[in-house]
């Protein structure tokens, strides 16, 4: 695509979801650059915020106008084949994605959400809901949390979870799929965590405090 925005350090990307201003700060404190995703720049506009960019099919911003004054690049796809989450990922270049404002309100948005994190997966993303952080793991994924903290697994497809260190319950040639097993709700016995599968394509979920290690382990994986 020829009108890819490309960005030096990781994205904070902004939806028209249930957007929460103090999971946004936090989600600069690691990725300074904002962009909204069309109705995302309303969230922006009520918090006094500048966006680096606004992309999208333009038909839920409220005030233009301001934003493009204010510096922000516009950026109007009209396709209807993608969400406007999709158009973010596929119209931008970033070492890392923070989302904020994907989830919540309407679930079906939350659940587009989740295909779009399984489809663009080389875009490295991770989205804050209300209480967790979810992400697609990588085929091996390594952590610093601590110990009782919250680590669920969703698959998104059929998955093997290969072996494991670190979990209350081990998950050691597990096989999880939807409808057949999922691995949610299990627990840190220590600091650190690691599951292997045979391939990407299941979503992790951890508590929003350890939204740094979820970052630094993001961050740690080749992009691609």
């Amino acid at each position: 695509m020829s009108d890819v925005i490309e960005f030096p350090g990781p994205v904070t990307l902004v939806g028209g979801g249930a957007a929460d201003r103090a999971d946004f700060e936090a989600a600069r404190v690691f990725a300074p650059h904002v962009v909204a995703a069309d109705g995302g720049a309303n969230a922006l506009g009520a918090w006094g915020a500048r966006a680096d960019a606004v992309i999208g099919d333009m038909d839920s911003v409220e005030a233009l106008h301001s934003h493009r004054e204010a510096g922000a690049r516009i950026l109007h796809l009209d396709e209807q084949h993608t969400t406007d989450f999709e158009k973010c990922l596929y119209a931008t270049s970033a070492p890392f994605y923070l989302g904020v404002g994907f989830t919540g309100r309407r679930f079906d948005h939350t659940l587009a959400a989740l295909h779009v994190l399984m489809r663009r997966s080389e875009s490295r993303a991770a989205l804050i809901a209300e209480e967790e952080v979810i992400f697609l793991a990588p085929r091996i994924w390594r952590a610093t949390l601590a110990p009782g903290a919250r680590v669920s697994i969703a698959p998104l497809r059929p998955v093997t979870a290969m072996a494991s260190a670190g979990l209350e319950w081990p998950l050691e040639r597990l096989e999880l799929s939807m409808g057949t097993r999922i691995g949610t709700s299990n627990r840190a016995i220590g600091a650190e965590v690691m599951v292997e599968f045979d391939r990407a394509g299941a979503a992790i979920m951890v508590e929003k405090r350890f939204l740094g290690a979820v970052v630094d382990s993001a961050l740690s994986i080749p992009a691609g």
